[in-house]
């Protein structure tokens, strides 16, 4: 049995992350579904491991860690082949600007717990959700285009897949999920269909997960 397990829901775009990472390092783990819409991470049980009651959350061995970035990068420095950051100051600060520009700017406004405080108790109806979170996906996607049309190689930092990346992917899967118009980010879907063609990545998709409902 593997010593780690990972605290994930399905539709999770922090977990989707984690999933992405730990297939790209060909770590093997437990997945334990904790049911974001009923609740479930507001249990006892659940708060006792991650008091912020928020999915991801990794247990390796005596470690737990939550967070998705903080969790990935833990993961790049104790497992590091393949790297998911290059190896040069410059360089690890352009993909970790990246990543962030995906975590921190956009996935935040528009995950659940934002769009149902949106929905109640402010209000909004379903259209006027949909719109704000695509406002804000087409906003933090693009400086991201610039930099995929820049990349001298088929992913948005070159020939190998980065922590960049890993954040790229579940946020085109949001971006499609409220029907967000990407017909303005042609390399970014370009990226994406070929990060989508890797088995690693394919496996951590959301409808590949035994939690999911779709």
């Amino acid at each position: 049995m593997s010593q780690r397990t990972l605290y994930t829901y399905w539709r999770s775009s922090a977990a989707f992350r984690v999933r992405i990472a730990l297939g790209l390092k060909g770590l093997d783990y437990e997945s334990k579904p904790i049911d974001l819409r009923a609740g479930a991470q507001s249990g006892i049980g659940f708060k006792l491991l991650n008091p912020q009651g928020f999915v991801p959350y990794l247990i390796d061995g005596e470690v737990g860690l939550n967070q998705s970035l903080a969790i990935i990068e833990w993961l790049d420095e104790t497992y590091p082949e393949p790297p998911l950051l290059p190896a040069d100051p410059l360089g690890r600060a352009r993909v970790r600007a990246a990543a962030l520009t995906i975590a921190c700017d956009i996935h935040p406004l528009n995950n659940l717990r934002v769009l149902k405080y949106l929905k109640d108790p402010l209000g909004q109806e379903q259209e006027a959700i949909d719109a704000w979170a695509q406002h804000w996906i087409t906003q933090g996607f693009a400086p991201l285009e610039e930099i995929a049309e820049a990349s001298p190689g088929p992913y948005l930092f070159g020939d190998t897949p980065t922590l960049a990346d890993v954040c790229l992917v579940p946020q085109m899967y949001n971006a499609r999920r409220v029907r967000t118009d990407l017909t303005p980010f042609p390399k970014l879907v370009e990226i994406d269909k070929r990060l989508l063609d890797l088995p690693q990545i394919r496996n951590a998709r959301p409808e590949a997960q035994a939690d999911a409902d779709v």
